[in-house]
């Protein structure tokens, strides 16, 4: 019972944004961009509900959705950790960095650890270049971090 009321719960959710940004000229990334804001992901159960308002179809929502890295279909961990993919950060380490990240929660990315604490994403650029590697967690960048730093990180998330 309690999944239906949750299914029912995203269901009113989504509607309520969709009902603000229906009426905007290329609505669905910022509405994908609210869904997720609000509920931390986007529902795959959610597709038909958005191609419906928008007048598109299920498949062209999948595929938006499915295309950008930045948005998720499941439900994320308490903490989000994202290890910076890009040129910069790969040549500072963040390789080695992300194998450490994904030995240490043994998860791989887009996957979240077994206690429901931490999920793991790759991000393709924190725009900290200068400070590389960089990682993200819950939205604050952090710079040149090395193992024991992501370690830290790890041990606040859970604690």
């Amino acid at each position: 019972m309690q999944d239906l009321e949750t299914k029912q719960d995203l269901s009113a959710k989504v509607d309520a944004l969709i009902a603000q940004y229906r009426h905007m000229l290329g609505a669905l990334l910022p509405l994908l961009h609210a869904i997720q804001d609000d509920i931390g992901y986007v529902p795959e159960s959610s597709y038909p509900q958005i191609a419906k308002a928008l007048s598109l179809s299920v498949a062209e929502v999948h595929g938006v959705v499915t295309f950008y890295h930045h948005f998720r279909t499941h439900k994320p961990g308490r903490h989000v950790v994202q290890i910076c993919r890009a040129e910069s950060c790969q040549s500072m380490g963040s390789g080695a960095l992300e194998a450490h990240a994904k030995k240490c929660l043994n998860v791989d990315y887009h996957q979240t650890t077994s206690d429901d604490a931490i999920t793991l994403e790759a991000v393709y650029c924190l725009g900290n270049c200068a400070l590389s590697p960089a990682v993200m967690m819950d939205g604050e960048v952090y710079g040149r971090v090395s193992a024991a730093d992501l370690d830290a990180l790890i041990a606040e998330a859970r604690a």
